[in-house]
């Protein structure tokens, strides 16, 4: 990110002045610009390596294959919400206010010298938009982005940083977002996966990460599935108590003890490490 005489010189320049002539030519058009980018064999790459690649080329200078890295905080999100099928995609429009913990502003900001001192939470699509627009209060960001390194807007960054803690873990478990997604994408995989455990396991897995199940990982979720279910078909109240996260309607039609076990193998996928990174 620095160009100036403390950074190193550009891996590839001659890259770098055709993308410069196309941004000119194109008429300064920043979309073309972007979508040229990721569209290129380059960009698409996977980051499987090879042993005789990475001697050759540890550090990946020469673009050799792609990068693996933990999707930025607006992405872990709406990644879930389109895994789920609750991804409210339309452009543009005011800011929203999605699930946030109660009281948190007032109690970060109160006093007669702050503003926006009580989050009033959105309701239908809103909850659901992506989160480029959620509102953001300028000393006190959104939670759950912040703990995936969104910064906060009192100064300008390069770079974000990329850390993993177990709070993250935590969020994508309990935060009301997630488990809500879990939810939604548990009643599509009994209404639209099959009758099988394997073949709903498939769809989510497909859904959540582009590609189907190994035979273990299908072997151990369907497993998890069973062991569920006997749990919630034994407490019940657990089972509606974890159905009414979220303000999506709950399917009426479904069993409650075997949606929420479907739930909670749902979270699972979604929690996986593939699921919130960048192959």
């Amino acid at each position: 990110e620095d160009f100036g005489l403390q950074g190193e010189l550009p891996s590839h320049p001659r890259l770098l002045d055709w993308l410069a002539a196309e941004f000119v030519e194109s008429g300064w058009d920043i979309k073309a610009l972007q979508k040229t980018i990721v569209m290129s064999a380059t960009y698409r790459q996977q980051s499987h390596v090879t042993p005789d690649l990475h001697a050759r080329d540890p550090q990946n200078t020469l673009l050799a294959r792609g990068p693996r890295h933990r999707l930025q905080a607006e992405l872990v999100r709406d990644n879930a919400l389109a895994a789920a099928g609750l991804l409210d995609d339309r452009i543009g429009g005011p800011s929203v206010f999605p699930y946030q913990p109660d009281g948190l502003w007032k109690e970060m900001a109160y006093g007669d010298m702050f503003t926006a001192q009580v989050y009033r939470q959105g309701s239908g699509p809103d909850l659901y938009r992506r989160s480029m627009y959620t509102f953001w209060k300028r000393t006190i960001p959104p939670p759950s982005l912040g703990v995936f390194d969104a910064p906060d807007r009192e100064k300008c960054i390069a770079r974000r940083s990329r850390t993993n803690t177990p709070l993250q873990a935590l969020v994508l478990m309990n935060d009301p977002t997630y488990v809500e997604a879990s939810r939604v994408l548990a009643q599509r995989m009994l209404r639209e996966g099959g009758a099988s455990g394997a073949d709903r396991v498939r769809l989510a897995f497909e859904r959540a990460l582009a590609r189907p199940p190994s035979a273990a990982e299908s072997r151990l979720l369907e497993s998890l599935a069973r062991e569920q279910h006997d749990k919630f078909q034994a407490a019940p109240d657990l089972a509606h108590e974890l159905l009414r996260v979220g303000d999506s309607p709950t399917a009426e039609d479904l069993p409650p003890p075997e949606l929420a076990a479907w739930t909670v193998v749902a979270s699972s996928i979604l929690n996986l490490d593939e699921t919130i990174s960048k192959e």
